[in-house]
């Protein structure tokens, strides 16, 4: 029998299940639920983000680099836990201006994201939109078996660091909506910054180093401020934080010298997608020498402490710093 199919349904068939067409589990993305089987020795970590138009991303971005920052800050997350990236679920609600194209390109930039970090569609769903454009994704990661990281686990003593560099993304969203055109930085700095708003960079090759030597892990999402002290209190523990070891990139340190932004602005403003994490004295030597075998930045930025007050911020000259918002909120 010749089978009729709807127009979200063809669009599933010709674009999606390719995504997919490796998964075993996925049955072509025919039927309603996918089959997920693990061994007895692993753990499924699961993690969920959305990302809205207007307020994640623009209308006018790239459809393919949309798509990969909605599985990027996915595997964000499960990079944090010591997660190992396995599949995806996509849930996407299309507005009237996305058209096939749209669609094939949004597609386009999972398949590169898919090939670059190991990971593979199992299914979800696509609607239409009378509005914004909206998507989720369901990230699923394998730990070895009560291997997974938590934000608990942090004790007196561990060291705090931070990976990467902070507040890119906040200054490439200011690129973005054309309010950094002029001033200290350069085209190629406004460039550099953009991309990082564009296309987070999740450390999954940081993976194994977390699961070794880490304490209490969580991606900087919503601010270093504010994640540290979810870190901080989920562990039932204070801190001490020297925000001038925090490592800024070449174009922001630029800019914040140019009086263009605030060491607040930086150290609040969210989708960084960097790993904060403690590390017990022990494994300092460790961790440090796995960052430098892979190329891939981190700071020491202070120290966990008993207490249950949220921890203290010192700024230039050893002044205690207070923030009326540590983090960004995304129901404000």
């Amino acid at each position: 029998m010749i089978q009729r199919l709807s127009r979200e349904q063809q669009l599933i068939q010709d674009i999606f299940a390719p995504l997919a067409a490796d998964n075993p589990g996925a049955f072509g993305l025919h039927d309603d639920a996918a089959l997920l089987t693990c061994d007895l020795d692993t753990d499924l970590v699961i993690t969920k983000d959305a990302l809205v138009e207007d307020v994640h991303f623009y209308a006018d971005d790239p459809p393919d680099l949309i798509a990969r920052k909605a599985l990027r800050v996915n595997l964000s997350d499960l990079a944090a836990k010591g997660a190992e990236p396995r599949h995806y679920l996509l849930s996407l609600a299309l507005s009237e201006r996305c058209d096939r194209t749209w669609i094939e390109k949004f597609a386009e930039g999972l398949a590169q994201d898919q090939a670059a970090y190991g990971c593979q569609l199992m299914g979800g769903d696509t609607v239409s939109s009378r509005g914004s454009i909206s998507m989720s994704i369901t990230a699923i990661g394998t730990v070895p078996k009560g291997e997974m990281k938590r934000r608990h686990g942090a004790q007196a003593g561990h060291l705090i660091y931070v990976s990467g560099t902070v507040g890119d993304s906040l200054l490439g969203l200011k690129v973005r909506g054309g309010e950094l055109f002029h001033g200290p930085s350069t085209a190629s700095d406004r460039a550099f910054l953009a991309d990082r708003y564009l296309l987070p960079q999740p450390r999954v090759d940081f993976v194994p180093a977390i699961r070794r030597h880490a304490s209490a892990a969580m991606d900087v999402s919503d601010g270093l401020v504010g994640d540290l002290e979810l870190l901080c209190a989920a562990s039932g523990m204070s801190g001490e934080v020297d925000l001038t070891q925090v490592a800024f990139s070449p174009a922001a340190r630029s800019i914040l010298e140019g009086g263009l932004t605030t060491l607040e602005e930086l150290v609040t403003g969210g989708d960084d997608y960097e790993l904060l994490f403690t590390v017990p004295p022990n494994s300092v030597y460790a961790m440090e020498g796995a960052a430098r075998r892979l190329s891939a930045p981190i700071s020491r930025i202070g120290r966990v402490i008993s207490g249950s007050d949220a921890p203290s911020f010192f700024g230039e000259d050893g002044a205690l710093m207070t923030f009326e918002k540590p983090s960004y909120s995304h129901l404000d």
